[in-house]
């Protein structure tokens, strides 16, 4: 692993800091101690632990809790902090939660006098408001020790020995420090987009160690992280290392691997061999031939599941955290990550990822005949059956559909030249739109009255919306 820094020497070192700090719209953060996070096993130890030690408050923010084992080891803990006297506050997602834990699940949590918040039921005025999740992990005790993760509090991240399925491979990190104040201040920004503030007292500087880093939490349309994985992907001068539980690349960030692989960079991709949503896996795949002709290495996680979402650049600079790479995490979701500049950490993560690959099935070009195909490097490492249920990041299916709708668009309007990884989404495209035009043609009304019930519920929407915009001009 190459130890050349993601940042020279000064003076170009302040520029490429400034340049940091204005793309996360996150400054960087000295005298922090960072602790590496493997799998789920480990977090929800270090998590559990962390909330029955509590002294003063509890803040947690989840996108899926749910009602097993796990979820009710979590939910029984926060309930004896609360009745202890501890505040407790829980923001969850309701998509995310939607069929996994429902009100009745936060009751004795309430009862004891903790509090729990909803992030974005559906509601009328927002037709579209359900597209925007809080897809953070995220986890503060006292103001001191903070976590943030790509694990939901479920069961399923532990696999299904019984079955044979081995517990799915996931990363996070437990953050000590004045950036645990960082964590503090997005979870507050959360809470108040749903209800009352919570009122919290001002940080402490409680310098940790020597490690500095930044906490970007992302909100809808801030778009903070896009902007830093762009720029490392620029700047990155060795290596850049990247992990992806659903990646759906934007064509701004595909331009930017390639050109780092073009330059020489050791550019790598891991993702997973099999998903919890094979759409997007699907959609996945189908971009794999521009990245492997820039001369980006491309690897399949044998495991169950891989849902972490890392990258570590030059042996320097390392960023964990909830956010995918694609359009839904960049620019629709409330997420949280952290990057941080330090060799040591960057190593620890480096180390980790080619442990990985050791797990993992490298996706090499065919030699091209009659027509293009991706070959895969035989592994003696077998992989499990896919998981029946889908579930986790669910909102991930929107990225694969707009890629579609992209792929689609683009070929009958004729605004840009189309790939020959443009075949899969129009297939897919040709597929939705055959099928539509034969049932309008044998049932007609199996159309319009979807239409009618649509334009009807928008219609509504935009009624309330307007009567809501008068009433505030009122």
């Amino acid at each position: 692993m190459a130890t050349t820094p993601l940042i020279p020497s000064a003076p170009s070192r302040f520029l490429a800091e400034q340049a940091l700090s204005r793309a996360a719209g996150a400054p960087l953060i000295g005298g922090n101690a960072v602790e590496l996070l493997i799998d789920a096993q480990a977090h929800f130890d270090a998590w559990l632990e962390a909330i029955r030690g509590a002294r003063q408050r509890v803040l947690l923010e989840n996108y899926l809790i749910s009602d097993d084992v796990v979820g009710r080891a979590f939910r029984d803990a926060l309930v004896e902090r609360a009745r202890a006297g501890v505040t407790v506050a829980v923001v969850c997602d309701w998509l995310g939660c939607l069929g996994q834990s429902g009100y009745a699940f936060w009751q004795p949590l309430r009862r004891a006098g903790g509090e729990v918040r909803v992030f974005n039921p559906p509601q009328l005025g927002k037709p579209f408001g359900w597209i925007t999740r809080d897809h953070r992990k995220l986890l503060v005790v006292d103001g001191s020790l903070g976590f943030l993760s790509g694990v939901c509090i479920s069961a399923r991240w532990l696999g299904n020995a019984a079955r044979g399925v081995p517990p799915w491979r996931d990363t996070g990190v437990a953050l000590h420090g004045p950036a645990v104040g960082e964590l503090e201040q997005a979870f507050a920004q959360s809470w108040a987009s749903l209800g009352k503030p919570l009122p919290l007292p001002l940080p402490e500087d409680r310098t940790a160690g020597d490690i500095a880093l930044r906490v970007i939490a992302t909100q809808p349309a801030t778009a903070g992280m896009y902007r830093l994985d762009q720029q490392v992907a620029a700047m990155a001068r060795h290596t850049l290392w990247i992990t992806d539980a659903y990646f759906v690349g934007m064509a701004p960030y595909v331009q930017a691997l390639a050109s780092a692989a073009r330059d020489g960079v050791d550019v790598r991709l891991l993702v997973p061999g099999t998903s919890d949503i094979p759409l997007v896996a699907g959609m996945s795949r189908s971009g794999y031939r521009p990245l492997l002709k820039a001369g980006i290495r491309v690897f399949e996680w044998n495991g169950s599941m891989l849902h972490a979402k890392t990258a570590v650049a030059d042996g320097q600079w390392a960023r964990v955290g909830s956010s995918n790479l694609n359009i839904a995490s960049w620019l629709g979701n409330r997420e949280i990550d952290v990057a941080v500049e330090d060799t040591g950490f960057a190593g620890q993560l480096a180390a980790q990822y080619e442990r990985d690959l050791a797990n993992a099935t490298e996706i090499v070009l065919a030699p091209r005949r009659r027509r293009p195909h991706i070959a895969h490097v035989k592994s003696s490492t077998t992989r499990p059956p896919r998981p029946k249920r889908p579930g986790g990041s669910t909102s991930r299916a929107a990225a694969g559909a707009l890629r579609i709708a992209n792929t689609v668009g683009a070929a009958l309007t004729d605004r840009r030249v189309l790939g020959d990884t443009a075949r899969g989404p129009l297939l897919a495209g040709i597929a939705v739109l055959a099928v539509l035009a034969a049932v309008a043609l044998v049932w007609p009304k199996a159309v319009s009255w979807p239409i009618a019930l649509l334009s009807a519920w928008f219609a509504l929407n935009l009624a309330i919306r307007v009567w809501r915009l008068r009433r505030r001009r009122d």
